[in-house]
Order: structure tokens, then sequence, then C-alpha cells
């Protein structure tokens, strides 16, 4: 092996080390802080996710040179096809993060519902009961882009209840991906 392919090694494995770790870690922990609705820290790894994202794809340039066009061999097909569907699936993960932190955004920007008032006295049988208020209504002349979008909660309160199970489950997927990966590299990579 040569002294270009050592230091091409060299920074492969590096570059493997230093972003897979720190992005499965932000990407595994982001449905935590959804259920905590915790804004700040989902930024912050919202901005990991995209940065490790960016500099993981230095792990599949220096194995493309490493390489060096010998994509006859199984395991470096298969490997390189498992690292470009787990980018893929990062990327829905990333969508899904954004999607997150603007329903959490917008749920703490609208006031808090006011909490029911004491029961009134009662009304006798004979008076006529209060016509029922009505919700305000967007103008129908206002379109539908400049309406403020309403954050997906689901029917048991939680805000971004499909972002944060489909996080999950992708997270999960892409740290196995990245092991099947690591498998192919050590054991037919020697």
């Amino acid at each position: 092996m040569s002294n270009s392919d050592r230091l091409l090694l060299i920074l492969h494995i590096g570059f493997a080390i230093f972003t897979l770790g720190p992005l499965t870690a932000a990407t595994m922990a982001t449905p935590r802080y959804i259920r905590a609705r915790n804004i700040a820290v989902l930024r912050y790894l919202h901005r990991v996710t995209r940065i490790y994202g960016l500099a993981s794809l230095g792990i599949f340039l220096f194995g493309l040179l490493l390489a060096k066009g010998e994509f006859s061999k199984v395991w470096l097909s298969a490997s390189m096809t498992l690292f470009i569907v787990a980018l893929v699936l990062l990327l829905i993960v990333d969508r899904d993060q954004g999607r997150a932190v603007h329903a959490l955004q917008l749920a703490t920007a609208e006031p808090e519902p006011a909490a029911p008032a004491e029961p009134a006295a009662p009304v006798p049988a004979d008076a006529e009961a209060p016509a029922p208020a009505k919700e305000p209504v967007a103008p129908e002349s206002e379109p539908a882009a400049t309406r403020p979008a309403k954050p997906s909660v689901s029917p048991g309160g939680e805000i971004a209840e499909v972002e944060r199970g489909r996080i999950a489950a992708l997270s999960g997927v892409i740290a196995l991906l990245w092991l099947v990966i690591l498998f192919l590299m050590v054991w037919y990579g020697r």
C-alpha cells in the first residue's frame, strides 16, 4: 500500500469516526427533545445533523478514491449503495427535524387556551339560551399560503408526533445501515 493510499485510508476512517458518531447521536436524541418541547436543543440538533451530514460525504469521497475504480467487488457496491440509502434517509430526518422545530415554534407562539371559567348561575327555564360564540374564520380573500399554519398536533395533544415517530424509526435504520457498512468494510475490506 502506497503512502497516498494510507493517507486516503486514514482520512476515510477518520471521517467515519468523527462524523457518524455525532450524527447518529444527534438524530437519535431528537425525539426526546421533541417530546420535551425544547426548541433550543432541537435547533442545535438540526444544525448538527446538517453539518455532520454534509461532512459525512467525505467518507464517501475518500472511499471512492480509495476504491480506485474496483467497483466489481460486491462488498464495495453494496457498501456504497447502503451509504447512499442512509444519506437519503438522513435527508428525510433533516426535513422532519425542521418541521418539528417549526411546529413547536408555532405552538409556543399561540396563546394557551384560557382555563374554563367558573360555572355560571343556573339560568331559569323560561330564559333564552345565549347564542354560541363563533370561531374567527380567515377571510377567503386571504390566500392560504399567508395564513398561519397550524402545528401538527396528535389527538393526544402531542405536537409533532408524526415527525417524532418518523425520526425515531429512521435514525434507528440509519444506525443499522452504518453498522452493516462497517461490517462489510472490516470483514471483506481486509
